[in-house]
């Protein structure tokens, strides 16, 4: 197996970060999954599209495909630990936008729309990226 592949499959990981893993992969694939099909009483791409347009990031089915696809299918990727990295290195980079430019003007706390909950997400998907899928992945039958 190449050396880039094997970096990518490779965990040291045990058993609680696999819990991570599914339970962050959980959360993100269903808000994904809220953004581009309106389960779980989202709005839908052209809600969500709508929304993006309000806040500035353009245009905003794009910025609404864009955001719902990495959060539903790298959440997907997660649960099943298949290029658990990649997915996690995708995950961060839309936590901080979520961030930067939703929450962080209200604060901390979640009651005040604040950025706690992105918080958490991030930190989990961090300790995906750094550590891998953990003992029950995909990636790590594949890396053998």
């Amino acid at each position: 197996m190449s050396t880039l592949i094997n970096k990518v499959l490779f965990t040291r990981a045990g058993y609680g970060l696999t819990v991570l893993r599914i339970f962050v992969g959980i959360i993100f694939a269903a808000h994904g999954s809220q953004k581009l099909f309106g389960a779980f009483g989202g709005y839908g791409l052209a809600g969500t599209a709508q929304y993006m347009e309000s806040l500035g990031l353009t245009p905003g089915y794009l910025m609404a495909t864009l955001a719902g696809g990495i959060e539903f299918f790298a959440g997907l990727a997660l649960i099943i630990g298949l290029l658990a990295r990649p997915a996690a290195l995708g995950l961060i980079v839309l936590s901080l936008v979520a961030i930067f430019s939703v929450h962080i003007s209200h604060g901390l706390f979640m009651a005040n729309n604040g950025y706690e909950f992105a918080l958490a997400l991030l930190g989990g998907s961090i300790a995906v990226l750094s550590e891998g899928a953990g003992k029950l992945s995909a990636d790590r039958v594949i890396a053998g």
